[in-house]
């Protein structure tokens, strides 16, 4: 076993491309075993640092040479016959492709073995004996070629000489074919004569170059024939001619020519191969033997055999006829007749056409070794090769033509499973010739996404006293991985309970379908929120896991009753002492309840089932226990309720209790609490103040709506009635015209209001002739009661239904006069009042005292001045009045006579103090009309004590 050749590693070449060449030799007929080499220590790949460590073929295994996978110890796998491996090439070269992982990283190797030859074979001729004939005028130098001898050797190994037996009329010379094989040929160095010496016997050996040296031996036969004076001759003696390897069959490859100067048969000249010729020669070529025309036999390529050498001889046909030769070179000429080969060997495959890489592949990781190869040669044979289908692959040459698939970027399973790529490999041949091969890289999944919930919380409700074991609600998780990676399970994440037991306790989860299940019956008064972590995992390795927060809110069932706290129960009753002289109103008792529940299902309300309704009044909300009226029992007299709280739930639960009420002379007391209670009907017409804010404020925009309308209707009425004159109040131009016979204290001759037959009935005229920035509103209207105010310029009039009407001049402070306010109101009577105006009143219709200047009376006014702030008091002086209750509009026709004639009798009244709000109108009793309108008018001061 030559065990000294596998210790010797000739190169080890970092290649572009990230591929590592490693090149060792071995000879051939080593025996089985022999150590060639080991690519982890080549390498500097230490196994025992990561066990992890293989190497791995990435073509078919070779059953010539086999390697370790732990260590990549390279060992021969059968006796190597190099001759049968390589033929006659000059160097014998085994190739193949390691792939070596080692610390999670992938790395090429191109391993190149040459196979050395050794001298295990013979020169050896193809005929021990062979006949030569020469004629006895032979010229000298004269050449008479050999049998090519047969030596499977290269190299040194190979034929390197040749030696006969002593002679002293022929010598050998020895050439070199272009194919390397040497050749040998027969020289005359002296001149034969037949009649001395007919035949010779020379024996020619052939000797090779190896160690120790090889022959093999011929013997030739040389007979001397009588002269035939003259041989024929070649015009050359030596040809080399081309052949396209496309050639077809018949065609011509080259033509010899010879000529002999005897006449005759002897001149007469036939070709044909020298005999012994290589059987590849006659196979494919073939001679003419009258022309010596070569022509094509047999189909030539290129890729099998370069070039043939053809020895042709030339021969007359006379008596002792003298061949001649020659030699002749036929060059086989490439032609682009050969498409380029392509050759995929994955990294990891089950299948063909298919790789698989991991999506935790690295950048530039590597996926798959492409060879490419063409047969033809020169430009015919250079391969172009490029990889088309996705910007996440590219080729990376390894070397030669030799590439390999590498990935650009990460890769994601998730979003890209799948790729299809394109190899195309094109040679720069005329016409090219075009490779595509399809190929499909599959990317392997690895558990790089953890499970994802749908909700990062879940808000859940649970009514209260829930059956254990009742479904909760589900929480769904979902995984991109697939396979086991993607399977999901679920779990609850350890942490305590509000109660601090585990929350195990409480809920449980089907590890398969994320199903909650409570596991114990929930109380609402107990534990309002239960809150705990669901742990979704996968089966991958490692384990990835995500969680959510899970969210239990108790939802309140009615389920507890109302019990009383005050007062003090015993026996489900309870003693109260309460004052001999307690008077009507008298609070008696605030009984105080509470309910355990929430929302509506701990609102309360107090009822009185048993006892005398009519001396017992108590509220519903507050619980508060009052006298209806004054006690009429004795000293020691026991008074005795029931009470029930009922609360507000969909079905309502309640409690009793007794109550008595026992009666002791304790005495009046100061500080005792008087209740005033109201009738039904009060509480009937009683709203909430919320109720009544919104109320108002609807009517209110109501009101407003109402109000913009009939200002718009106003000002274009305005526009059209500027052509009425102002004699009277306004000016030169008469408000209104009317005759003696309808004149009266308004529309007399000194009138300054028309009737309701006038023009002006439905209008109401504002005039701007004013200083002042004041509007003043007339309507058309007959009114009854009047009071006059008047200002520096100007008086107001106002009439109304009754003598106890109440004015409000409260400014809203939204710009509107003081007499047109929105804010203003008058008493809770308002809606049984008639029409209330103000009608203004020239102050030169005054007097200096005051007193209005009419033809036969004077009504005395007082000054009305208007203090700042918001609200105003008007003050009235003592002046007789008429009560005009029962005037109506015919009363007026008469004139100012027939009105104090047929008036009621006057009536005299001061009227001072600042008007009451609304509010206490509306708090007041509201007195019928008619008792208001047959009682005199209140003083200020028993006004404001009524408030």
């Amino acid at each position: 076993m030559k065990l000294y050749c596998s210790y010797l590693m000739l190169a080890c070449i970092l290649c572009k491309g990230c591929c590592t060449t490693t090149k060792y030799f071995t000879f051939e007929e080593d025996a089985p075993g022999t150590e060639i080499g080991n690519l982890s220590r080549d390498l500097k790949l230490d196994p025992a640092e990561d066990p992890e460590t293989s190497f791995k073929f990435m073509q078919k295994a070779n059953s010539v040479i086999l390697m370790r996978q732990v260590d990549g110890l390279l060992t021969v796998g059968e006796t190597i016959d190099r001759e049968q491996l390589c033929h006659r090439s000059p160097q014998c070269l085994i190739s193949f492709d390691v792939v070596a992982f080692s610390k999670e990283k992938f790395q090429l190797i191109h391993v190149e073995i040459e196979v050395k030859d050794i001298n295990d074979h013979s020169p050896r001729f193809v005929h021990n004996e062979t006949h030569l004939d020469v004629s006895e005028d032979a010229p000298l130098n004269s050449r008479f070629p050999l049998e090519i001898v047969v030596d499977h050797d290269v190299g040194d190994n190979y034929v390197q000489s040749y030696h006969i037996s002593h002679t002293s009329h022929f010598a050998v010379d020895v050439s070199t074919q272009e194919d390397g094989i040497k050749s040998a040929e027969l020289v005359l160095i002296k001149t034969l004569d037949r009649e001395t010496e007919e035949f010779y016997t020379i024996e020619v050996t052939a000797t090779d170059g190896g160690t120790p040296p090889k022959s093999g031996s011929t013997t030739v036969n040389i007979r001397v024939l009588d002269s035939n004076d003259n041989s024929p001759t070649f015009e050359h003696r030596s040809l080399k001619v081309e052949l396209n390897e496309d050639s077809p069959i018949g065609s011509r490859v080259l033509k010899v020519h010879a000529f002999d100067p005897d006449a005759g048969i002897n001149g007469e000249i036939v070709y044909g191969f020298v005999e012994g010729s290589p059987t590849e020669v006659t196979r494919v070529f073939q001679i003419d033997l009258i022309s010596g025309e070569v022509t094509l036999k047999d189909f030539v390529d290129y890729e099998k055999k370069k070039s043939y050498e053809l020895h042709i001889q030339a021969s007359d046909l006379g008596q002792n006829s003298v061949s001649s030769t020659c030699r002749a070179v036929v060059d086989i000429v490439d032609v682009n007749d050969n498409a380029p080969e392509i050759t995929i060997k994955p990294m990891t495959s089950t299948s063909d056409g298919v790789a698989f890489i991991t999506e935790a592949a690295a950048e530039e990781s590597f996926v798959a070794l492409i060879s490419t190869s063409d047969k033809d040669s020169g430009s015919n044979g250079y391969v172009r090769t490029t990889l088309q289908g996705h910007d996440h692959f590219k080729l990376q040459q390894a070397y030669s033509n030799t590439f390999m698939i590498v990935t650009t970027t990460t890769l994601d399973r998730e979003t890209i499973s799948e790729y299809n790529l394109t190899v195309i490999s094109e040679d720069l041949g005329t016409p090219p010739f075009k490779t595509i091969k399809q190929y499909t890289i599959r990317i392997t999944d690895e558990n790089d996404n953890a499970p994802m919930f749908s909700k990062d919380v879940y808000d859940v409700s649970v009514v209260e006293n829930n059956i254990p074991g009742s479904y909760i609600t589900s929480v769904v998780a979902r995984d991109l991985d697939m396979g086991k990676n993607g399977k999901v399970s679920y779990s609850l994440v350890d942490s305590k309970a509000p109660d601090g037991s585990p929350i195990s306790t409480f809920v449980s989860v089907d590890p398969l379908s994320g199903s909650l299940y409570s596991l114990q019956s929930f109380n609402f008064e107990a534990l309002k929120l239960v809150e705990f972590a669901v742990r979704a995992s996968d089966k991958g390795s490692p384990t990835l896991s995500s969680t959510t927060l899970i969210k239990v809110h108790v939802v309140d069932e009615n389920d507890n009753y109302p019990y009383i706290t005050y007062p003090v129960l015993r026996n489900n009753s309870a003693d109260i002492p309460i004052p001999l002289n307690a008077q009507g109103g008298y609070l008696a008792l605030r009984v105080t309840a509470r309910d355990e529940d929430d929302g509506a299902n701990s609102e309360l309300r107090f009822h009185v089932v048993e006892g005398d309704p009519e001396l017992f009044a108590i509220n519903k909300k507050t619980g508060e226990i009052v006298l209806k009226q004054s006690l009429t029992a004795s000293c020691g007299d026991v008074l005795q309720i029931e009470v029930s709280v009922v609360d507000n739930g969909r079905e309502p639960l309640s409690s009793t209790a007794t109550v008595r009420f026992v009666v002791t002379d304790i005495g009046s007391q100061e500080d005792q609490v008087v209740i005033l209670l109201r009738s039904k009907d009060e509480e009937t017409l009683s709203f909430d103040v919320w109720t009544v804010m919104t109320v108002a404020f609807s009517g209110g925009c109501a009101l407003l709506l109402v109000a913009i309308a009939i200002l718009a209707v106003t000002c274009q009425i305005r526009r059209r009635r500027r052509n009425f004159g102002r004699d009277g109040l306004y000016g030169s131009t008469p408000l209104s015209k009317n005759n003696a016979a309808n004149s009266n204290i308004y529309s007399g001759p000194n009138g300054f209001l028309g009737n309701e037959g006038d023009s002006m009935h439905h209008c109401l005229y504002e005039d701007k002739s004013l200083d002042f920035e004041e509007k003043l509103f007339l309507p058309c209207k007959p009114f009854e009661q009047t009071f006059l105010w008047q200002d520096e310029k100007y008086c107001l009039q106002r009439s109304g239904t009754s003598n106890t009407d109440q004015l409000s001049v409260k400014d809203s402070g939204q710009g509107d006069s003081d007499f047109n306010d929105s804010d203003s109101d008058t008493s809770g009577a308002a809606l049984k009042r008639g029409l209330t105006t103000f009608q203004p009143v020239a102050r030169s219709s005054f007097n200096s005292a005051g007193y209005w200047k009419g033809k036969q009376h004077i009504i005395p006014t007082r000054n009305m001045h208007v203090p700042p702030g918001s609200a105003y008091t008007i003050g009235f002086s003592p002046a007789p009045i008429y009560n005009t209750t029962h005037i109506n509009s015919h009363t007026w026709k008469g004139g100012h006579n027939n009105m104090l004639k047929s008036s009621s009798p006057l009536q005299t009244f001061s009227r001072t103090g600042t008007l009451p709000s609304y509010s206490a109108h509306q708090m007041r009793g509201i007195k019928p009309r008619a008792e208001e309108q047959t009682e005199p008018v209140s003083t200020a001061s028993e006004i404001a004590t009524t408030f």
